[in-house]
């Protein structure tokens, strides 16, 4: 069967392959009722036939067509087409429409190497975003990893398929059963190997393992099966981010191992916690442990059991249960008064005996700093002060207009972020204003003269006017320093600028030739002309008047110099 050019349910041609995929081919394709374009999921040909498969299919439409998000790639429509395979044989092939979204995959990325923890947790916080969405509408996604996550061309984060997402309700169904189509190990949680149920916090420690892989370009375990891998996200603890990429932070390290503790109930509860810790170590700073605050988690994950405990405990008593019987009597029985004051006699003796043994104990000193502002300061004396408060510093040198050369411009941490003692701090220095060279500008037009010289790095100082022969109105006549003098960025460029206009000189009493030739040499055009009505003198030859009297004139006018040619 070719599905190119195909229409499904009369109105969407299918066009080339664009992904795919465990269970279907994803191709571009013409909504022709709407005029839009559209992205279309065909389950696979040798899958359609299977109910089980066809009835996940149409979950998957369920469950993603109550997503619309910003972060959620949208789905438009989704059905059944009935296609004859070679040989005549029907079959029935359930399709998808989504929204088309132009841009990269993640996983694509990813594999050009490590981004910057800056875009790493941007990104991240997209895949927060969408999942914090999705599991308030009741659906868990189940298979988080970089191929199922796109980055538009203006670098919004689209989340997709959420093929094998589950309404939480149906949650008890385990991946165990489903593995042969659901999810890749390298992104499993511990729970999906173990083939326990899942909920929103396997989505959370899926999106810790994507944030790890785009801070380091690698996953945290990695294996020669994916039953090996499995078995590592259930066993063995990840290394530390920074271990493999030494730029990762000790904040964004602690965040990442927090997403990828093995116990679902020690990692971070929901979306919105995960995204707030991610946020706060991007800043520089540590984030504080803090309990996770009762929201509609209590509906996704149930009670704790102990809660649950305790309740039936108190439902109990208060039911007024065989077991619990209230007590009558208005005071408590003699044994019992006197059992209560030798217990807190003995209680009395034993802190007064604590109190005279106590021993001094030594004080754990708080490692944690502030980073001073040392901009403006010389590179020395910034150094200095850093590594007096316990800092670690690196020197990177680049150019500043605006910075003596050998002074700080900035930190990074910035001035303010608390840290740890050893923490890494970058200093940037000033090298000073970049050397370079006045570009030749002339007969440039103003406009595209300050477009050469900002692009370098120079500044246009005052603009003059004068009067040029050869120079178009408002171009360039040259720049003051001259093109071709060394420079340096920030350096101010004079313009001088043609008015259109040209300096007509006096040439009466001028020779006629000497005259013609410098009225010529301005581009102006001279015309000859005897004067009849003088008398003559005896000289001939000689520039008796001009039409034009010396001062401004527009430029290429016409001149006529008259000779005395009277008798």
């Amino acid at each position: 069967m070719t599905d190119d050019n195909r229409l499904l349910a009369g109105r969407y041609r299918i066009g080339e392959v664009i992904g795919r995929g465990g269970m279907a081919n994803v191709y571009s394709g013409l909504d022709e009722r709407l005029g839009r374009t559209v992205a279309i999921k065909l389950l696979r040909s040798s899958l359609a036939s299977d109910p089980v498969f066809r009835t996940r299919f149409k979950q998957e439409a369920q469950a993603a067509s109550r997503m619309a998000h910003p972060t959620i790639v949208r789905v438009y429509d989704a059905g059944e087409e009935m296609v004859r395979e070679p040989g005549g044989f029907e079959g029935v092939v359930p399709f998808i429409v989504m929204e088309y979204v132009e841009g990269r995959l993640l996983k694509d990325i990813v594999k050009e190497g490590p981004l910057d923890s800056a875009e790493a947790i941007r990104i991240t916080e997209g895949i927060l975003t969408a999942l914090e969405y999705s599991h308030r509408a009741g659906v868990v996604h189940r298979d988080i990893k970089p191929g199922n996550i796109m980055l538009t061309n203006s670098g919004q984060v689209k989340v997709m398929d959420f093929g094998i997402a589950r309404a939480i309700s149906d949650s008890a169904a385990t991946v165990a059963q489903t593995t042969a189509i659901l999810g890749t190990a390298q992104y499993f949680s511990p729970e999906q190997a173990r083939g326990e149920s899942v909920d929103a916090r396997t989505d959370l420690y899926s999106t810790g393992v994507v944030l790890f892989e785009l801070l380091t370009g690698q996953p945290p375990f990695r294996g020669d099966t994916p039953v090996a891998v499995a078995y590592q996200h259930v066993s063995e603890i990840p290394p530390v981010p920074s271990s493999i990429n030494p730029a990762v932070s000790p904040a964004i390290d602690r965040v990442v191992l927090h997403a990828l503790t093995k116990d679902r109930f020690q990692r971070f509860q929901s979306a919105a916690e995960f995204r707030a810790d991610l946020l706060v170590a991007g800043a520089g700073k540590i984030p504080s442990r803090r309990p996770p605050v009762e929201d509609f988690q209590s509906s996704l994950f149930g009670a704790p059991p102990s809660l649950t405990a305790a309740s039936e405990s108190a439902l109990s008593q208060i039911a007024g249960g065989e077991d619990y019987a209230l007590r009558t009597q208005s005071r408590p029985p003699v044994v019992w008064i006197w059992a209560g004051i030798a217990s807190v006699a003995v209680i009395i003796l034993a802190i007064v005996f604590w109190i005279f043994t106590l021993q001094p104990v030594a004080i754990v000193p708080d490692l944690s700093v502030t980073v001073p502002s040392v901009s403006g300061q010389t590179f020395v004396s910034a150094d200095s002060t850093l590594q007096q408060l316990g800092l670690v510093t690196q020197r990177q040198d680049s150019y500043d207009a605006n910075v003596p050369k050998g002074n700080v411009i900035s930190t990074d941490p910035k001035a303010g972020a608390v840290v740890q003692k050893g923490f890494l701090t970058r200093v940037s220095v000033s090298m000073g204003k970049q050397a370079t060279s006045i570009p030749e500008t002339a007969g440039q037009s103003t406009a595209a003269a300050t477009t050469a010289l900002t692009s370098l790095g120079l500044t246009v100082g005052t603009t003059t006017k004068e009067n040029s022969a050869s120079i178009a109105k408002d171009a360039v006549i040259r720049t003051d320093p001259p093109a071709g003098t060394a420079g340096l960025v920030g350096d101010a460029v004079n313009l001088i600028v043609s008015t259109g206009l040209v300096s007509v000189p006096d040439v009466t009493g001028q020779s006629l030739d000497g005259a013609s030739s410098t009225l010529s040499a301005l581009a102006l055009s001279v015309r000859v002309v005897p004067d009849l009505g003088c008398k003559a003198t005896g000289t001939t030859n000689i520039v008796a008047s001009q039409s034009i009297a010396a001062g401004d004139a527009p430029q290429r006018s016409a001149i006529d110099i008259r000779y005395c040619n009277g008798r």
